[in-house]
């Protein structure tokens, strides 16, 4: 079975950083685009960035110049640096990954979610 486990977040003062990480395991044959979401309290997920099996990557204005996505395509895991953070950055973040995932039976392309860690960013 497919999971994505999520690590990092915390609590930061406004103008600090953290790192989060994102590992999927189980019977993976290919990840294609992977990518991090956010919900704040009161507000839709939104998406944060993404990045593509080959490192293209796509910002949300209000994060450009700020985060920086990356992945490590044979730990099957990706990264969310993100830097000079603002209390409107405060939200819980979801992993995401289109994946294709095997078994005896079948082999199935789908997304997958994370369980979210939450990002607390004080003014």
């Amino acid at each position: 079975q497919v999971q994505l486990v999520e690590s990092g977040g915390g609590l930061v003062q406004a103008g600090g950083s953290l790192r989060l990480s994102c590992a999927a395991s189980g019977r993976i044959f290919t990840i294609n685009a992977m990518g991090w979401y956010r919900q704040a309290p009161g507000k839709q997920r939104e998406l944060v960035a993404v990045i593509t099996s080959g490192g293209r990557t796509n910002y949300t204005d209000a994060v450009k110049g700020r985060f920086t996505i990356s992945r490590d395509n044979a730990k099957k895991t990706v990264f969310l640096q993100m830097n000079s953070l603002k209390p409107e950055d405060t939200a819980v973040y979801y992993c995401n990954a289109d994946l294709t995932d095997y078994s005896v039976t079948y082999v199935r392309t789908g997304t997958y979610w994370g369980q979210g860690t939450q990002v607390t960013v004080s003014s």
